[in-house]
């Protein structure tokens, strides 16, 4: 049996594992542009470092929420945001934000159930 069996809630996420799978959703998202096995850490900018566009951040967007589901919203996270910092953001900048968004989506998990 499983902690979902039992009605627990699986263990909160840790900064590696996050980061780890960004980077898969970035590698996957830029792979059309034959983007390099290059270092993808907290401190990589994403315009500056993998010269991402808006398209690519919308497309982002869309694999956070499909693995993350609805809580990860990545267009509010950058909604409020002015031109300079969107430019400035930092992988780790959405790592910490995917970490501060998860801790309800085990509840809404069990209320469902």
């Amino acid at each position: 049996m499983t902690a979902e069996d039992h009605g627990a809630a699986a263990p909160a996420p840790t900064e590696p594992t996050v980061l780890e799978e960004v980077t898969g959703m970035l590698r996957e998202v830029l792979g059309e542009y034959e983007f390099t096995d290059a270092a993808i850490t907290m401190n990589t900018r994403f315009h500056d470092d993998l010269d991402m566009e808006s398209i690519d951040l919308v497309t982002l967007s869309t694999a956070l929420r499909e693995h993350y589901g609805d809580t990860v919203n990545f267009a509010a996270f950058i909604a409020d945001r002015g031109l300079e910092e969107i430019i400035a953001l930092t992988v780790g900048d959405l790592v910490r934000h995917v970490l501060a968004s998860l801790p309800a989506a085990p509840t809404a998990e069990a209320v469902r159930t």
